[in-house]
């Protein structure tokens, strides 16, 4: 039973998806339609909440508006979200952040997540090694000087 739902909604899946986790910062793209004219308008907001899989799959942004916290629902492969894109990656250890709603101002902030060691450690050392040795001071030519008549 569970193979033919996933067959029905396979083509319905976005595959341009990034890869998001709780407590990134994103931004998303919604088609928003004004009568006959149709815009896409952006929402920023840090993903506080996921649920479903599939073509149910949704996300929870929250977003705080002139001192109000606003939280929108997504669903991620609906025709009305243009795109996706990640900001920032949030560094978090709980699967909801329903937490963020007490809090204001700079108790809101999420640690940023920092990449593997291996990768900094190699991005840090690829430029060390292009970079051509300085030629010695010893084995620079002299230039000598002829005495002057004084």
């Amino acid at each position: 039973m569970n193979q033919i739902i996933q067959e029905i909604e396979a083509p319905l899946l976005k595959t341009d998806v990034p890869p998001m986790n709780i407590g990134d910062t994103v931004k998303v793209f919604v088609k928003i339609v004004e009568g006959t004219k149709e815009r896409i308008q952006g929402y920023e907001g840090v993903i506080i909440k996921r649920r479903g899989s599939g073509v149910g799959q949704t996300i929870t942004v929250r977003r705080v508006f002139q001192g109000i916290g606003i939280e929108r629902v997504f669903l991620i492969n609906s025709p009305r979200v243009d795109k996706i894109t990640v900001q920032r990656r949030g560094h978090v250890r709980r699967a909801k952040l329903y937490y963020l709603r007490k809090r204001t101002g700079k108790a809101t902030r999420i640690k940023e997540k920092v990449t593997g060691k291996k990768e900094a450690a190699t991005a840090a050392a690829a430029p060390k090694a292009q970079a051509a040795p300085a030629p010695k001071a010893d084995t620079a030519p002299k230039a000598e000087t002829a005495p002057t008549a004084g």
